[in-house]
């Protein structure tokens, strides 16, 4: 058995599944032209990638599955336009559309629009649990209609996503009172990070639960969900945010969710400190593919 430093690059060190045959295949998105803060996420699959070189020397000690045993391909990243965020986007969308279950490695958030795009296209709308700091429901950012506040904001209104199976769990930034309550008009379940510490995660889980029912639902996860003093390498960080404990147990809870697919954004490796940021994405990632070994 190798080191870990000296496993491939690629996630987990391996994933070398055929992608034609592949259950699972893994894409990184360097996008981040979508960003309204600080840039950098374009970096972010690379350093998650190097990070998840931790997880692959054993099994999760939770249901003692190794998620090793799945068929998994790591594509390597999607192409993108330089400089276009439309043109990009199609393009995300007809390289996901191809996937029978991704797991994508952003980027910033504005790429989750485009993933569940050509998700729609095979299943129709999906339930949503979406972990962040921010509702990503503005109508627009600073006059830009296409950019990481606005995905679930075109999401809902396209019909990509069924808002009575949508929850957001981490919510706690600034926001126009208008814009909550047109996420909440719609049937959204939000809840907010301060009711997560309070309720803890036994709880949360158990709402999401309820949400979501048997529908099929699509995990969508913002680094900057995480509290910042666990998770600095992010574009947009917020105080009083989830702690990585908290995370795994709200995902462990799960397993009983029909998941269609996921994505972990928002990693910005130049604002990291000690690969932390990183490893906790991969870490999710690897929590998510240990739920689809378990069921």
């Amino acid at each position: 058995m190798h080191p870990t430093f000296a496993l491939p690059p690629s996630f987990l060190g391996g994933c070398a599944a055929s992608p034609e045959t592949a259950e699972f295949c893994i894409a990184g998105i360097p996008f981040d032209l979508g960003v309204t803060n600080r840039s950098g996420a374009r970096d972010g699959p690379h350093a998650v990638r190097r990070a998840s070189r931790m997880l692959a020397d054993g099994a999760n000690p939770v249901g003692w599955v190794d998620p090793q045993v799945l068929s998994v391909a790591d594509l390597g990243d999607f192409t993108l336009a330089l400089g276009d965020i439309a043109a990009s986007l199609e393009q995300i969308e007809r390289q996901a559309t191809g996937c029978r279950h991704l797991l994508a490695i952003g980027g910033d958030h504005t790429v989750t629009l485009a993933l569940l795009r050509a998700l729609t296209k095979r299943i129709g709308p999906v339930g949503l649990i979406h972990f962040d700091a921010h509702s990503d429901t503005w109508p627009d950012n600073f006059g830009q209609p296409l950019a990481h506040g606005s995905p679930f904001f075109h999401a809902l209104e396209e019909g990509l996503v069924d808002p009575r199976r949508m929850v957001q769990v981490g919510i706690r930034s600034p926001m126009p009172k208008a814009v909550h309550d047109w996420t909440v008009s719609r049937g959204v379940t939000i809840i907010t990070a301060e009711e997560a510490h309070i309720q803890g995660p036994a709880a949360v889980a158990e709402r999401i639960l309820t949400v979501i029912g048997e529908h099929q639902a699509y995990l969508s996860f913002d680094i900057d969900a995480i509290d910042p003093g666990q998770a600095p390498g992010t574009g947009t960080p917020e105080i009083g945010g989830l702690f990585t404990w908290q995370v795994m147990a709200i995902l462990q809870r799960l397993k009983t969710v029909r998941f269609a697919g996921m994505d972990v954004v928002e990693v910005a490796p130049a604002y990291d400190v000690s690969e932390i940021t990183a490893l906790a994405a991969a870490t999710i990632l690897w929590q998510y593919l240990t739920l689809q070994a378990r069921s």
